[in-house]
């Protein structure tokens, strides 16, 4: 039995030393064209030359980003196939969902932080609200009558907004939608008040004049628009909300590989050019340990959980 079990662990060092032997996948649990599939593209395209292996973005999208990330979830922990994590995925979907099939906790292991958007507070371009404190006065005097936009239940986008609805004890009334293209069009007609979208979703709208921008949801000012206040300077103390993405793998994929994976990524997000195209998404590179990578993710999860939980928010 001895001899058996030293012979097994010898043939898993030697896959472990040739990996990786076959292509790659990361999985982008939403559709093409947005930009958690922009930066899966932009990292498969760099990540080929130091794996030596050809690296495909294969798109499953569906319920929120919860049929790709169980897709990854539930397969072989080999360090072929990576997730393109993001906040709903890691940190709201366990908590907003009755009906989950899989603990992105316990199932998922972090490997690397990729990139960090924020939103922007939007509204339409004849709104009233030409600040947030002229929006959040309208909201007080009229409750429930303004709507707030969203890509769909437990994103970012949704989540921001109710953070808001939250901290300034407002009730607005939330108005999910299947991406932020089909919300766009409601919004600048007036159909729904406001929208916190991301960045690069929206500068193009805003610099058209079809959208007025109040603020930006981050700790600090974006290079996308440095005039802009964020929301916790226009009078929301201790708001702050990111739209953020990573790389996770199953859970039980060997140390090993999470540690070759995580050193070829951050070598990639460490070089001017890549950091510059992320920049050109509205996005900040970020990089680090698993670690870091897990820190982030339990904090994120621990402030969405405890909002969802004190407000009541479910989705079947």
């Amino acid at each position: 039995m001895r001899l058996l079990l030293v012979a097994l662990a010898l043939v898993v060092e030697i896959a472990w030393a040739q990996y990786p032997a076959k292509p790659l996948r990361i999985v982008v649990p939403f559709a093409p064209g947005g930009s958690t599939d922009i930066f899966a593209r932009l990292l498969a395209e760099r990540l080929a030359a130091p794996l030596g292996q050809p690296v495909m973005v294969e798109n499953r999208a569906g319920a929120a980003g919860n049929i790709g990330a169980e897709a990854v979830a539930r397969g072989t922990p080999d360090g072929y196939t990576l997730l393109m994590a993001t906040t709903g995925v890691m940190a709201i979907n366990n908590a907003l969902y009755r009906n989950m099939t899989y603990d992105a906790a316990k199932d998922l292991e972090p490997v690397v932080f990729i990139a960090s958007i924020t939103n922007v507070l939007i509204v339409p371009a004849d709104s009233p609200a030409r600040s947030v404190a002229q929006l959040i006065a309208l909201a007080r005097r009229e409750p429930g009558r303004l709507s707030f936009a969203s890509s769909g239940a437990g994103s970012s986008t949704h989540m921001s907004g109710e953070l808001f609805k939250s901290l300034t004890n407002t009730d607005i009334l939330h108005i999910p939608y299947k991406g932020s293209g089909q919300a766009m069009p409601d919004l600048i007609s007036g159909r729904v008040s406001m929208m916190f979208e991301n960045m690069p979703g929206a500068v193009s709208q805003i610099k058209a004049g079809k959208l007025r921008a109040l603020a930006v949801t981050g700790l600090q000012h974006s290079s996308a628009m440095p005039e802009l206040p964020t929301v916790a300077e226009a009078g929301v103390p201790g708001y702050e909300s990111l739209s953020w993405s990573g790389i996770a793998v199953a859970a039980g994929t060997p140390r090993a590989l999470i540690e070759r994976l995580n050193r070829d990524i951050n070598s990639i997000l460490a070089t001017p050019e890549m950091r510059q195209k992320l920049a050109e998404q509205g996005a900040d590179a970020m990089g680090g340990s698993p670690e870091a990578f897990a820190a982030h993710v339990r904090a994120e999860r621990e402030k969405w959980s405890r909002l969802i939980r004190e407000n009541n928010i479910v989705v079947n």
